[in-house]
């Protein structure tokens, strides 16, 4: 019976709703106290935990399956790596441009495997060289995408994660935090006219969200985009979407020109982990959103 349910993003695979409750929980109750507090008790801060949808099942790859550029062999994976490489490139002058490299934009990339790649390895290097992605694996890199695109691609953890969240919203809940891909589960379950009936959500708050990329996840949005105006969440009162500049993951950073103006738009500094759910969480921009949830009136973002 939360206030404040979370929802987390990708690569958490390998976790459990418990363990990660150990690492936001506490991030996310230090963001509201130095916003000013009164922070959420534990009791008040629910995990929504899908991460397990994505575990490989009965094979023996060890803590990570061993991905690399072969394995980016999905037309979707393909467009998003090129994508997060496009946009590290726009925030870290040590990142190479796609373009100026010769290797976005050939026709041939769709006809041939060897320039495919060649692309994909070059992305690969560019993206793991960057300043705030030093030291993340190529596999772990692909094994985000695949997450970020299987999620539209396979209806049934669609469906099971979405059920998940469900689950921890009550008509008790007031904030609904989500980070990365947990936004889009939290917009499409929220959308739901089947679950949401009795939901009455204060402040939704998305952090580092990918949301607003119009063909790899706006347009494949349930429910779909009307005249290219996305539906409002019936459930929701008011929205912030929190993202750091230099977030590859949140390559549209401002959401209002898509979802309506019910939404605020906010930015942050991550340092060098743009992504971070812990960084977005502690960040007192996110802790004043929380508030405003919690607290109507009290506060502004």
């Amino acid at each position: 019976m939360s206030k404040v349910v979370f929802v987390h993003g990708v690569g958490k695979q390998y976790l459990s709703e418990d363990s990660l409750a150990r690492d936001v929980v506490p991030e996310l109750q230090g963001g509201t106290r130095l916003a000013g507090g009164p922070v959420p008790s534990s009791d008040n801060v629910g995990v929504a935990f899908y991460g397990d949808l994505f575990r490989p099942r009965g094979t023996r790859a060890g803590a990570e399956f061993p991905y690399d550029e072969g394995d980016v062999d999905d037309d979707a994976e393909f467009a998003l790596l090129m994508e997060w490489w496009a946009e590290a490139a726009r925030t870290d002058p040590s990142v190479p441009d796609p373009a100026a490299t010769g290797t976005r934009g050939p026709v041939g990339w769709t006809a041939s495997r060897a320039l495919r790649l060649n692309a994909v390895r070059a992305a690969l290097d560019a993206l793991t060289g960057a300043r705030y992605l030093r030291g993340v694996l190529d596999r772990a890199l692909i094994g985000s995408l695949k997450q970020m695109t299987g999620y539209f691609g396979d209806e049934e953890i669609r469906r099971a994660a979405q059920d998940q969240l469900a689950a921890r919203i009550t008509p008790r809940t007031q904030v609904v935090v989500a980070h990365s891909l947990g936004s889009v589960i939290a917009y499409e379950t929220l959308c739901d006219p089947r679950r949401n009936g009795d939901w009455d959500i204060r402040m939704l708050v998305t952090l580092g969200s990918p949301l607003g990329m119009r063909a790899l996840v706006l347009d494949r949005l349930e429910p779909a985009p009307e005249n290219r105006q996305a539906v409002w969440p019936k459930p929701v009162r008011a929205w912030t979407n929190i993202a750091d500049d230099t977030d590859i993951v949140a390559v549209v950073r401002e959401l209002g020109p898509a979802f309506g103006n019910g939404v605020r738009d906010v930015a942050v500094n991550n340092g060098s982990h743009m992504h971070d759910a812990t960084r977005y969480l502690t960040a007192v921009e996110t802790g004043r959103a929380i508030l405003t949830g919690l607290l109507p009136g009290t506060g502004t973002v």
